[in-house]
């Protein structure tokens, strides 16, 4: 073979093998970076990634008061007025002096019980261990029981020791009862006020309470008890000597005040004075002597004598 066709069959053979050759997916070239001027290799823009953009914070705003959830200035309170107590102020802390079955009496005495001119009593009346003769001005009229008496200047029944079974023993258990009440009026302690006015208490207003005097207590003109809205408010009056209420003397009761819860226990003698009106419930270790025309709403009950002198004794139970 000469030499032109042997290049002739060689180039046909390479031709042919490169036809039966599969084809070969060529992969996108990488950009290579292009030297730049300087030696260092160029930023290919397609490759290079564009710088991260710093965020800007967005200001936060400044939070606008909302009405519903701000709270509201604590108003400053307003002190209360303080009440200006009485000139005499007691508070009403005492209980009532249990008068046990000597309450059921409107006067009770153990030596006596006297009267002269038009006296009205309403409630029941008695003496004891003294008998029935002690009971003088009433025009007694014996029961037919025999066991108490009446009288036209009495609303009510009189006793004696010395009627039917069983009013000596009720007698008895009365006077006793009053003496217990006696001492127990006597003996209360904590008193609120003592030696008030020197004795003197007239003209004054009284808040409830418990009272003291080493002396006799003098009311000339009048004395106002207010219970301040208080109907059960107890008063007890501890007076060592004579209680003297002066002629014409008013003991007022306000507030709500009820004579069956005011309590006088005298040491001495108790004197109404002529047209007085007096209030609550007298307890005397001697004798307690009502002045013409005086006044009583309340209970005289005397460790002596009850003298009247055309009086009204009515009690509020």
């Amino acid at each position: 073979m000469d030499t032109k066709n042997g290049k002739t069959l060689l180039v046909g053979l390479l031709f042919l093998a490169v036809a039966c050759t599969p084809a070969k997916v060529t992969a996108p070239a990488e950009k290579v970076a292009i030297p730049s001027s300087d030696g260092g290799p160029s930023p290919n823009p397609a490759l290079t990634p564009s710088p991260t953009p710093t965020p800007t914070p967005n200001p936060t705003p400044a939070p606008s008061p909302n009405p519903a959830l701000t709270p509201s200035p604590t108003p400053t309170p307003t002190p209360s007025p303080t009440l200006t107590p009485s000139p005499n102020p007691a508070p009403a802390g005492q209980s009532a002096v249990n008068l046990g079955t000597s309450g059921s009496f409107v006067i009770l005495s153990k030596s006596g019980i006297s009267t002269t001119g038009t006296t009205s009593i309403v409630g029941d009346i008695g003496a004891s261990p003294i008998d029935s003769t002690a009971i003088t001005g009433f025009g007694l009229i014996l029961d037919s029981s025999t066991e108490f008496a009446t009288s036209s200047l009495v609303t009510g029944k009189v006793y004696a020791a010395d009627y039917a079974p069983p009013t000596p023993t009720r007698m008895t258990t009365a006077v006793s009862d009053m003496e217990t009440a006696y001492t127990d009026a006597a003996g209360r302690t904590l008193p609120d006020a003592t030696e008030l006015g020197a004795g003197d208490i007239s003209g004054m207003t009284l808040a409830p309470g418990l009272y003291k005097w080493g002396t006799g207590v003098l009311i000339n003109t009048g004395v106002t008890l207010d219970c301040q809205d208080n109907a059960n408010a107890v008063y007890i009056f501890q007076i060592a000597q004579d209680l003297t209420v002066g002629d014409g003397g008013i003991v007022t009761l306000s507030g709500g005040c009820q004579a069956k819860n005011i309590f006088w226990q005298v040491a001495g003698q108790a004197t109404l004075g002529t047209t007085s009106n007096f209030k609550g419930n007298i307890l005397s270790q001697t004798l307690i002597e009502m002045k013409t025309g005086a006044t009583l709403n309340g209970r005289a009950l005397a460790q002596t004598a009850v003298t009247l002198d055309a009086n009204s004794v009515t009690t509020s139970n």
